[in-house]
């Protein structure tokens, strides 16, 4: 036991001088609350013409069987927020994607803490996941006491909002877990579900996503944006923060100490004739590193029929 408690003291103090904003640990368990709410979640539909989420559904729901032996799932939140905002007549980009492709920054970080649990600790079996897996990081944060899902489906912070990105480290290392999030602070606020043009916020924490602006902007495969929602997309070009935007607790957001998310000059700078005039050779230059790249040129290109007055 002293062990363990003095590991875990040692890799949450080494995650927060990597630069993570939090970390916490929980037991790895089968999440069988979290199966019965994804199962039905994909029944509906929900997941639009994202396929991958009925993958590897064992997988998603039981850390052990994506890291064999797996005894704790390691939780790390990184601070995206961002120092300066786009000019008002600026196409809006999704703040998380105004610098670096963050899969780049965590999976640095994430390889860095791994390896120094190894050298401290070990020789500790472990896998970091970022996007990467089927992994339910929002679950995960909300049983290693980082915070709760708030009405929007964003993991939620009092001391900072939510505007941070999710990662985890499956190790099977004994740790001591701490304590899951066990209250709601959402109250009876409804901002972000009123705030939703497209009305994708069909219940509290439920989301189709087929009607999200983001998976309009960046996961939507087809060559044109259903017309439907065209006069909804208030001028989001690639991803939409309306619903964090106009969450309560966000006005604790502070900005992120992460050289790497320094803006993109263009992203906060360019009008849409400038993006619609941008040819397929500058886009690529421009957003070499960035999460941009994810829907391509034409991707991009696309957008701005649905967005364009």
């Amino acid at each position: 036991m002293l062990n363990e408690k003095k590991n875990t003291q040692l890799i949450k103090t080494e995650a927060l001088r990597l630069g993570f904003s939090a970390c916490g640990i929980a037991k790895a368990v089968q999440l069988d609350e979290d199966a019965a709410r994804l199962e039905l979640w994909l029944k509906k539909g929900h997941n639009s013409g994202m396929q991958y989420m009925e993958n590897h559904f064992d997988m998603r729901i039981d850390p052990r069987k994506l890291v064999p032996g797996a005894r704790s799932v390691i939780t790390l939140q990184l601070n995206y927020f961002p120092s300066e905002q786009q000019q008002p007549s600026a196409p809006k980009i999704a703040k998380y994607a105004y610098g670096t492709d963050y899969h780049y920054v965590i999976r640095e970080k994430l390889n860095a803490l791994l390896q120094f649990i190894k050298e401290n600790i070990g020789d500790v079996n472990g896998r970091g996941f970022v996007d990467s897996a089927p992994v339910l990081e929002r679950s995960w944060a909300v049983r290693s006491g980082l915070g709760w899902i708030g009405k929007n489906g964003n993991v939620l912070t009092r001391q900072s909002g939510s505007f941070f990105f999710i990662a985890t480290l499956i190790t099977d290392l004994d740790l001591i877990a701490d304590a899951p999030f066990a209250t709601d602070h959402c109250g009876t606020c409804t901002r972000c579900i009123d705030a939703c043009p497209t009305q994708a916020i069909v219940s509290p924490t439920e989301i189709d996503a087929g009607k999200c602006i983001s998976y309009l902007t960046i996961e939507l495969k087809d060559a044109l944006i259903p017309s439907d929602f065209h006069n909804k997309m208030e001028g989001w070009l690639f991803g939409c923060d309306i619903c964090q935007d106009v969450c309560p607790w966000n006005r604790f957001s502070k900005e992120n100490a992460e050289p790497a998310f320094t803006p993109i000059p263009e992203i906060l700078n360019l009008s849409l004739q400038q993006w619609e005039e941008m040819t397929e050779e500058a886009f690529n230059k421009i957003f070499k590193n960035s999460p941009l790249k994810r829907t391509k040129w034409k991707g991009i290109q696309r957008n701005i029929k649905a967005i364009k007055p």
